[in-house]
């Protein structure tokens, strides 16, 4: 059987000492992937035009279409706003993953970046970097979450975003985990391949999910 390609977003690092911008992947999250079944393709940053229109993006698009990507994980690291082409790779990502139906994880960044594309906003939080969560879920139907996850981020949603649900959330209020009504996309804040041993739990969910909840 062909397995299927899943796009990863990167993150967007400044080298000083070579005055160079370069891109980035934790090498568990590439790990994390291909142990679930799915062969990871890094997605570039520099392929989008940002003197264009959000859905004006022919080179990307192309670069898709011909690498034949079946679905979207974004990925974590670099605030919203920090990076303008990553910014607008992944709200391009979003726009074409919601035309082609493709199914979409969001990880930390990742998650917010779903929420903000749908119209939620950010806000700080405290108590969320560097540590761990017991999850409070919200639906009886997602007994498959994890218990207990990591945290390293210090902006959250500030509301679930439209033809969404919320799954989970922290101790404290802030929302851990959505799934939208419709399509294949959920949005995690921890970041499943920072477990000193990857969890069952998350590998399952996300294999389900990659295939459209099959």
């Amino acid at each position: 059987m062909t397995k299927k390609i899943v796009g990863v977003t990167q993150r967007v690092d400044k080298i000083e000492s070579y005055d160079e911008y370069r891109e980035a992947l934790d090498q568990r999250l590439i790990d994390w992937i291909v142990q679930s079944g799915f062969i990871p393709v890094p997605i570039p940053n520099a392929l989008v035009n940002i003197t264009s229109p959000n859905g004006r993006q022919s080179t990307l698009s192309n670069w898709l279409n011909t690498v034949k990507i079946d679905s979207i994980l974004l990925s974590g690291g670099n605030d919203i706003g920090d990076i303008d082409s990553r910014d607008l790779t992944e709200k391009y990502l979003l726009l074409w993953a919601e035309e082609n139906r493709k199914p979409v994880l969001g990880i930390c960044r990742g998650m917010q970046m779903i929420g903000v594309y749908f119209g939620s906003k950010l806000i700080e939080v405290g108590g969320h970097v560097r540590t761990r969560h017991q999850l409070q879920v919200k639906n009886s139907q997602t007994s498959s979450l994890p218990k207990s996850v990591n945290s390293y981020h210090n902006l959250a949603l500030d509301s679930c975003p439209d033809r969404f649900q919320v799954l989970a959330e922290s101790e404290d209020g802030n929302i851990e985990a959505i799934k939208h009504k419709e399509l294949s996309w959920e949005g995690w804040m921890w970041h499943p391949e920072r477990e000193a041993q990857f969890n069952q739990i998350d590998q399952e969910r996300f294999k389900k999910l990659m295939n459209s909840g099959k």
